[in-house]
This record gives structure tokens, sequence and C-alpha cells, in this order.
């Protein structure tokens, strides 16, 4: 659950502000009307984002046994690329968003005004959407699959906690004009997504040992499941967290280390260097 929680957490107050600040420059601009177009929009992207997050799971699910294996494998590998992607990306884009934002509703308004209005939020908020079903399915794949109906549970639990506290994190910021150090935020909880998304590479190459896509080398480098099942709640915590695995394989545990060095070297370069505008906007 709390891998969905702080997922669905990052990025609800990332849709939360974009609706926040794509409302207030409509109000900035004294074109109240277009505000149905904001939500209609937002409402649009989240079906879309639910309706993703549904249709991934349910095929995960149909599959049996090799399938299955293989899909999880890519799932992992894919949500880990794209949680990558976006913990840099939102890192540096957090001083921009809103100038960025308010541009692109100025220019909407002042061409085709509801239409343009509906498609600047519905963009915004459905990539973030999106990116959240595909974690979501690969956090409930990373879980206890002899336990599905516990799982999917703790998923939507999870999920659900996280958007509710992202909503209201939101709504305080924008109803008592709080200033939120967006940077910072993001660059703390880049940190345990990192984490995470090491442990989602190493699932990913752990499921490619099982049909023999990646050779395991050594197929036990240890086994320490007697000091810490993998099977009991706090192994499965560690493995939804962050990827633990109690008798991993050398791949498994090369790919998870290789991963985690190289993100690392990146983030704190990334977070060292001064922050810079983009060169080039986009909503």
């Amino acid at each position: 659950m709390l891998p969905t929680y702080l997922l669905s957490l990052r990025e609800g107050l990332e849709a939360a502000l974009i609706i926040g600040i794509v409302l207030g420059a409509v109000s900035k601009i004294r074109r109240n009307d277009l505000s149905p177009a904001v939500w209609l929009g937002t409402l649009s992207a989240v079906a879309v984002s639910i309706l993703t997050a549904v249709l991934l799971t349910s095929f995960g699910m149909s599959l049996e046994e090799r399938a299955e294996q293989i899909f999880e494998g890519i799932t992992m590998l894919i949500a880990a690329g794209i949680l990558t992607w976006m913990i840099f990306w939102m890192g540096r884009q957090a001083r921009f968003l809103k100038s960025e934002l308010e541009a692109g509703v100025n220019k909407a308004a002042s061409s085709t005004g509801r239409s343009a209005v509906f498609w600047v939020a519905f963009l915004a908020v459905v990539r973030e959407g999106i990116e959240l079903a595909i974690f979501v399915t690969a956090a409930f794949f990373a879980g206890d699959q002899s336990q599905i109906s516990t799982n999917i549970i703790q998923t939507l639990a999870g999920t659900i906690l996280g958007l509710g506290t992202a909503a209201l994190l939101g709504w305080f910021l924008f109803a008592t004009t709080v200033r939120l150090d967006l940077r910072r935020f993001f660059q703390v909880t880049g940190i345990l997504l990192i984490l995470f998304a090491a442990g989602l590479v190493a699932h990913g190459v752990h499921e490619f040992n099982e049909v023999g896509w990646v050779p395991a080398i050594i197929e036990h480098v240890w086994d320490v499941n007697m000091i810490i099942d993998e099977d009991s709640l706090g192994g499965q915590l560690l493995k939804t967290l962050f990827g633990y695995n109690g008798n991993p394989s050398l791949t498994e545990m090369i790919a998870y280390f290789v991963y985690l060095i190289t993100v690392s070297i990146f983030w704190r370069r990334e977070n060292t260097a001064p922050a810079k505008a983009p060169a080039a906007s986009q909503a």
C-alpha cells in the first residue's frame, strides 16, 4: 500500500497543481466561463487513466505462467524507465511549470476558447494519470500474487489515500496561498522513488530469469529468508517498496546496483547544478 500511496501522492499533487494553475490562469484573464472546460478536461483525463489501469491490470491477470512472467517483467522495466524520466523531468520543471501552463492557457483562450482550454487541461492531467496507471500496475504485480484480493485492496487503498492526500494538499496550498518548495518536495520523494524504481528493475530481471531470457549466472547469490522471509509481512513490504528478494540471482543484483548507482550519480549532478529555465515551453 505504501508504494502506491507515495506514487499517487506525487502524481496526484502534480495533477492538483496543474489544475489549480490552469484555473488560476483562467480567472486571471477573467474568463471564468472557461472553468467548466477545465474540469471537463480533467475528468476526461481521470476516466482515461482509470480505464488504462483497469485494462493493464486485467490483461496481466488474464495471462498464465510464462506469458504472465514476460508481461510482468516488461511492465516492471517500462514503469522503471518512465518513473526515472518523470523524477528528473519534474525536478527540472517544478520552478517553471506555472509560467508554462499560464502561457498555454492564455494562448488557448485567445484562439478557440473552450475546446483549446479543454485540451490544455486534458493533456496535462492525462500524462500524470497514465504514468500513475502504469506505476500502479507495476506495484500491483510486485506485491504478493498469492493473495490477489488482499493485493487489490491494498493497491486501491494506497491509490485512493494518495490521491486524496494530494487533493487536500493542493487545495490547502491554493486556498491559503502557502508557498511550497516544489523543487525540495520532488527531491525528497525522488530519492524514495529511485529506490522503488531500482526494485522494479530487479523484479523485472527476476521475471526474465524465470523465463530464461536473462541468465541468472548464479541462481542464488545468498539466502537471507531465515532472517527476513520474503513471504512475511516485513518481507512483502520491503519487496513492494524496494524489490527485496531473500535469495536473488547474480544478474538481478547486478541490475539493481547498476541502476541505483548510475541514476544516483546523475541525480546528484542534477541537484547540485544551478537550475536553468527550459529552452522551449511545453504544456
